[in-house]
């Protein structure tokens, strides 16, 4: 198995202009893919930042001229019709040629609610996902597109702005059943833990073959007590567990939700630090799991000080421990 690794554009922590500043510096640096991802909101008030991401992609589409970039994930059942997204998706993989793929997924309350519909279960956002891609799809070939689904309307569409080829859409999953779907509907996985069952529902339900793409969350600093604060400050959602991730509201829920998040408990959730091998050791359970394609999320405000670090330390390890999956 060849395992390529990315970089992951973390939306919420920075503004605009420094996430196609980062782009830009993951393809310098020899990262062949990078994913962003897509929210209205940050998760806690702290990361400060949410920008529209079509925008930034099409920035990102002019800097770079060979890395691969996806969303990760797009999750606007609510917030966005389907035929915008077509069209916005579109436009991008028309501006950067076989460089983009369009992740998707079921979505938060965070970013969802904002339009004052109400907020549907699991089921039937799993429901909402399928239409959705569907109509994307019947958009992405150039017809003419009339459809009346069980959530979606669309009336006499044709999108005239088109790439050569339809970009390949991931789908997240987490679940058994979103796995299923995954592998039913979409043209790869995106993956947030390193759970090998995911991975083996999706290939067992028609991923088999197919590209599994997974984000790992990092803190890198000169010390590691450095790293646990950071990871504390700016990331302590990703100490939450259960449904909270996708049923809070506001960022302001979330600051109360992780206001007793403990440093213990993000360095449980989180490799911290500067010791290289703590980090291969995360990277290496995804890949253990199945997974092809690994995005290393830095969190916290310095990116450089972390792309230093990948260069001189993680990057020939990771290549080392790695050797035997054939790392890219």
């Amino acid at each position: 198995m060849t395992v390529e690794l990315g970089y992951w554009l973390s939306s919420e922590e920075h503004p605009p202009q420094a996430l196609v500043h980062n782009a830009v510096r993951a393809e310098e640096l020899g990262f062949r893919h990078a994913m962003i991802s897509d929210h209205f909101h940050p998760w806690v008030s702290k990361q400060g930042n949410s920008a529209f991401v079509w925008s930034v992609l099409g920035a990102i589409a002019v800097r770079t001229e060979r890395l691969r970039v996806g969303t990760g994930v797009t999750a606007s059942l609510l917030r966005i019709h389907p035929a915008v997204v077509a069209h916005a998706a579109a436009t991008v993989a028309d501006m950067m040629p076989g460089r983009f793929l369009l992740g998707m997924g079921t979505g938060e309350r965070l970013n969802e609610h904002v339009t004052g519909e109400k907020w549907p279960t699991i089921g039937e956002r799993q429901s909402m996902l399928e239409e959705y891609v569907d109509v994307i799809r019947r958009l992405w070939a150039g017809d003419e597109v009339t459809f009346r689904g069980s959530y979606y309307t669309v009336e006499q569409a044709v999108l005239f702005t088109r790439p050569d080829e339809p970009p390949p859409v991931l789908i997240a999953a987490k679940g058994e059943q979103a796995a299923e779907l995954a592998g039913r509907i979409g043209d790869g996985l995106i993956g947030t833990s390193p759970e090998a069952d995911a991975v083996r529902t999706f290939e067992e339900k028609g991923g088999r073959g197919k590209p599994k793409h997974a984000q790992v969350t990092l803190c890198w600093a000169d010390d590691e007590s450095t790293a646990r604060r950071v990871a504390q400050e700016w990331f302590p959602n990703t100490a939450l567990q259960g449904p909270l991730s996708t049923e809070l509201a506001r960022p302001a829920d979330f600051d109360e939700a992780t206001a007793m998040v403990t440093e213990d408990a993000i360095a449980d959730a989180v490799p911290c630090g500067p010791d290289p091998e703590k980090h291969v050791a995360a990277i290496r359970e995804y890949v253990d799991a199945g997974y092809d394609h690994v995005y290393l999320h830095q969190i916290g405000p310095d990116q450089e000080g972390f792309f230093r670090f990948w260069q001189e330390e993680l990057q020939p390890r990771l290549s080392r421990s790695l050797a035997r999956a054939d790392v890219a």
